[in-house]
């Protein structure tokens, strides 16, 4: 259950909506922003590899005097403001915050060195920083934090991050990365010449179909626990799900040609959304 973004790394992840209990708009608030302004960091403008880190380094270090009751700087007062308050309220577990930060400076590194990811273990650990906390802070709100759940929310998580992956790679391979494992790449007798090219071959789009159906199959497995989560946010969390099976669908539907093209989702799609989470 991630958040929505900046970029890329939360875009499918609603905030705050109208389904959301009115108590808990300001936490979930606070961390989005919190997320959204670490994801900025290590994304946006012009700045380079070094400088990216150094802020982070810089906005790890606030989040680790808010956590220990002290004064962040007042470089990003916005953010810490209200994170702070959310925290001591809520007792938000600062680790899985640390974990976002953590994972957005593994991606500027990855970027710099023009790094792959070695094999889905690999990448499902990147996940697991990078997505999954928010998940796992989400249930800490509502009160849920037995060990299936959290389980299931980690599916949906790393399947939304994966969802975004196999999205984009027609927008962040020009950016000079991708989340396509050297496994992979390897295992479909994929060039990692014709990925930098966005040359759609047919290995290429084999890959791809592969990916798609790892995504897919994570977000299945998650999907019960759109049955633990109470009231509006269990019906929140049910188009979240079926707006990433969307998109999969719509990666299925142009042949996982996402190279070229980046599929999406629109308002066209919300009376089928609708309908097939009235069905789970």
């Amino acid at each position: 259950m991630p958040l929505a973004a900046p970029s890329s790394h939360y875009e499918n992840f609603p905030v705050a909506s109208v389904l959301c209990p009115p108590r808990l708009r300001p936490p979930i608030a606070a961390i989005y922003w919190f997320a959204r302004t670490g994801d900025d960091l290590a994304d946006e403008g012009d700045a380079t590899a070094a400088q990216r880190l150094d802020d982070l380094r810089a906005y790890a270090a606030d989040l680790a005097a808010v956590a220990a009751g002290r004064a962040p700087s007042p470089r990003w007062a916005p953010v810490f403001g209200p994170l702070a308050e959310a925290m001591a309220r809520w007792r938000l577990p600062a680790p899985l915050l640390a974990d976002l930060l953590d994972a957005f400076m593994q991606d500027v590194a990855f970027t710099r060195d023009g790094r792959r990811y070695a094999d889905r273990a690999e990448l499902a650990d990147y996940c697991r920083r990078s997505a999954n906390p928010v998940g796992r802070l989400l249930l800490h709100l509502y009160g849920v934090r037995d060990a299936e759940a959290l389980a299931r929310s980690d599916d949906i998580c790393t399947a939304l991050q994966l969802v975004n992956f196999w999205q984009d790679l027609s927008v962040d391979i020009p950016r000079g990365r991708h989340y396509l494992t050297t496994a992979d790449l390897r295992a479909h007798r994929v060039d990692p010449a014709d990925i930098a090219a966005l040359r759609q071959t047919p290995q290429a789009t084999q890959l791809i179909a592969a990916c798609e159906e790892w995504a897919r199959a994570t977000m299945e497995e998650g999907s019960p626990l759109v049955h633990r989560v109470p009231g509006r946010m269990g019906w929140e969390l049910r188009l979240v799900v079926q707006g990433g099976l969307r998109i999969l669908d719509r990666i299925a539907a142009c042949g996982h040609a996402t190279l070229g093209h980046r599929p999406t989702v629109g308002a066209r799609d919300l009376p089928l959304l609708l309908w097939r989470a009235a069905r789970m």
